[in-house]
């Protein structure tokens, strides 16, 4: 039986004592943790934020810095601290760790992504451990995945993870906010995330030294769905918590079940990653065939090119004003103008593409509110 993949996603407030600074204490049952999981036969990949938290007082200041210069200066201080903590106490249980910093940017470039990709496999083939965390010392706003919650989810779904725990200090998911409002109820499961939970869902960091509210791991959560990944959303305490999160007997909530969708790896970096170039309107039948039918888009379906875009470029799939789907083209913009709305033997003879297909369902992709109702 193939070993499960579980990525684990420690935030800054499961990892801070109440002054700001890294918990060694907490660190350390976190490791046991993971380490039972391994000696459980479980592949797992940990996200962990921390960097800044580890690195702050070394710097001389008596909180968390709130200037970005600060928090960058913080974790160039703090990243190496918190890794070779991990290191240390992973290596109690004979067990390797490796470092990935990454910013948003290697996501967006297409090889580079694959990379990632390629160093991840062979870290988990080595039995290794990799320690993930957004490289702060660097990242600015427009690079940054805004909080290890969505970099857990992307993560999770590149590697094909079964599940996906996001651990932080709210044991699971209130229809109200359990801290002020005592009538709060916890969803123990939920086989999907609905518009209204989402939006009853404040975005409000629970921890003053962390970065992501509940509204993000939801977020992230519904991203992780949309690639095939289940999720749990909750705390945990003692060193088989992880088990027992695993064992379906965590304080939290538990979200999607049998779940289809999983996306390769190009698929992927087409929903999420790759940049625009151009959108293809379409009719109702070409909508329909890609939505229900999981069928290419033909030139045949297009009614109308916008964008100036080469051959290989993504561009957005949009019938009635919404985006439904995006995807790589076989044909640049200006030969989808002339073909657009024939039939492909005459789209072929009029263009230089020998395609049938303007865009080929293996690079074509729902957007994600289309995976999630549709696939």
């Amino acid at each position: 039986m193939a070993k499960q993949r579980i990525v684990v996603k420690i935030g800054s407030s499961s990892l801070t004592n109440k002054n700001g600074g890294l918990d060694l204490i907490k660190l350390k049952e976190h490791t046991t943790a993971i380490a039972a999981l391994k000696n459980a036969n479980y592949e797992v990949i940990l996200i962990s934020s921390g960097a800044v938290s580890a690195g702050f007082f070394d710097l001389g200041y008596p909180t968390r810095p709130v200037t970005i210069a600060g928090n960058q200066a913080a974790a160039a201080v703090g990243q190496g601290l918190l890794v070779q903590a991990y290191t240390d106490e992973f290596r109690k249980y004979n067990l390797v760790t490796a470092q990935l910093l990454l910013t948003k940017d290697v996501f967006s470039n297409e090889k580079q992504y694959s990379n990632v990709y390629a160093t991840l496999t062979e870290l988990l083939k080595r039995d290794v451990i990799p320690i993930i965390n957004e490289n702060d010392t660097v990242a600015i706003d427009e690079l940054t995945f805004g909080d290890n919650d969505m970099l857990s989810a992307l993560v999770s779904g590149l590697v094909h993870a079964d599940f996906l725990v996001m651990l932080t200090d709210i044991n699971g998911l209130y229809n109200k906010n359990p801290k002020t409002d005592p009538s709060a109820q916890k969803y123990q499961r939920l086989q999907k995330l609905s518009a209204e939970i989402l939006q009853q869902t404040k975005h409000e960091s629970g921890s003053k030294f962390g970065t992501g509210g509940m509204k993000s791991k939801l977020l992230a959560a519904k991203t992780a769905l949309s690639l095939g990944v289940k999720v749990f959303v909750g705390t945990g305490e003692g060193e088989d918590k992880l088990i027992r999160i695993m064992q379906n007997q965590g304080d939290g909530t538990y979200i999607g079940e049998d779940l289809t969708n999983s996306y390769r790896k190009q698929k992927q970096w087409i929903a999420f990653h790759s940049d625009v170039s151009g959108t293809l309107y379409v009719d109702k039948g070409a909508s329909e065939a890609i939505l229900y039918h999981g069928k290419s888009l033909l030139p045949a379906g297009i009614k109308w090119v916008d964008g100036d875009f080469l051959v290989g470029a993504v561009v957005d799939i949009v019938f009635e004003d919404n985006v439904i789907a995006k995807g790589q083209v076989n044909y640049s913009s200006e030969d989808l103008i002339k073909s657009k709305g024939e039939p492909s033997k005459i789209a072929m003879e009029q263009s230089t593409s020998n395609r049938p297909e303007a865009i080929h369902r293996d690079r074509l992709v729902l957007s994600i509110e289309e995976a999630y109702n549709y696939e």
